[in-house]
């Protein structure tokens, strides 16, 4: 019989690089991970709760931190640890995976460069620089959650965020006075300040926000200065474009309603079988 280990990673927030930050998740979570401790007599195994024995550690023999390099130009320039942007524009990306002892697990390279062996060199020498302090940052971590834990102290995510914040969904217990809640909630409407206007309609101020009432005014998807700038010489191309396109539909119009002023009508008499050809006319156009 053998453990099962799954592990599972959700990304709450992604600004680029994601391979090396979810490297360091997983190999971190692994290291912390403790499993129950079991004992075996013949046949039977025996696994004990947290209560009777302490959980014991997994056997990691290494960690493999992922280190990402992003060029541009043609490999001209290196950039480590790319951001969601950075991303955008590069020519390619390598992603050399190394622990401590500089020994390298995997490499990777994807995008239209090519890189040559110096280029290689020169980024698996930064990746065993990298790799060395984020490993014993990694180790300082762990050695400091075990010493609270020992101590009885504050340990975990949850608990190592300040009170008072919007992520930790937490608040120190305060005494609410509920005596004449009535008569002050009286108060306080007849002291408010009646509404300036009613809004019947939501407010449109961003394309994909809507409000209905006074409030703040929400910046989500407002756009940086870059953005607007390419959003306008797009909106001004899409107008040009538009505008040579009904110019070359009128101009069609026009020759075709030329052509036909000059070609001959031609009618058929099913019933006589005859072909009669009818001389163009003038006839009077409609002013619209």
């Amino acid at each position: 019989q053998v453990w099962q280990i799954r592990l599972d990673m959700h990304l709450l927030n992604h600004d680029g690089n994601i391979t090396d930050a979810a490297s360091i998740a997983g190999i971190v979570a692994l290291c912390h991970f403790r499993r129950p401790d079991v004992s075996v007599q013949g046949e039977e195994v025996t696994v004990y709760t947290p209560e009777e024995r302490d959980p014991v550690p997994l056997s990691i023999h290494h960690m493999p931190i992922c280190v990402s390099f992003a060029f541009f130009h043609q490999g001209t320039y290196l950039l480590v640890d790319p951001s969601e942007r950075e991303e955008r524009v590069m020519d390619g990306l390598l992603v050399i995976a190394m622990n401590k002892h500089r020994e390298i697990c995997t490499i990777q390279s994807s995008g239209v460069v090519m890189l040559v062996q110096d280029q290689i060199l020169r980024c698996s020498k930064i990746t065993a620089v990298k790799v060395a302090e984020i490993t014993e940052l990694i180790q300082k971590a762990l050695e400091n959650d075990h010493k609270a834990r020992k101590e009885g102290g504050k340990f975990g995510f949850a608990e190592s965020i300040p009170n008072q914040r919007i992520t930790a969904f937490k608040m120190e217990s305060a005494a609410v006075d509920t005596n004449n809640v009535e008569e002050q909630a009286g108060e306080i409407i007849t002291k408010a300040d009646p509404p300036s206007e009613v809004f019947a309609n939501p407010v449109l101020h961003t394309p994909g926000t809507a409000q209905i009432g006074e409030g703040i005014e929400n910046s989500w998807g407002d756009l940086e200065e870059s953005e607007k700038e390419e959003a306008a010489e797009e909106e001004g191309e899409s107008e040009a474009a538009a505008f040579e396109c009904q110019k070359t539909e009128t101009e069609d119009t026009s020759m075709m309603r030329e052509a036909k002023k000059d070609e001959p009508i031609l009618l058929s008499d099913s019933e006589e079988e005859e072909v009669v050809i009818l001389e163009p006319q003038e006839v009077p156009r409609k002013t619209r």
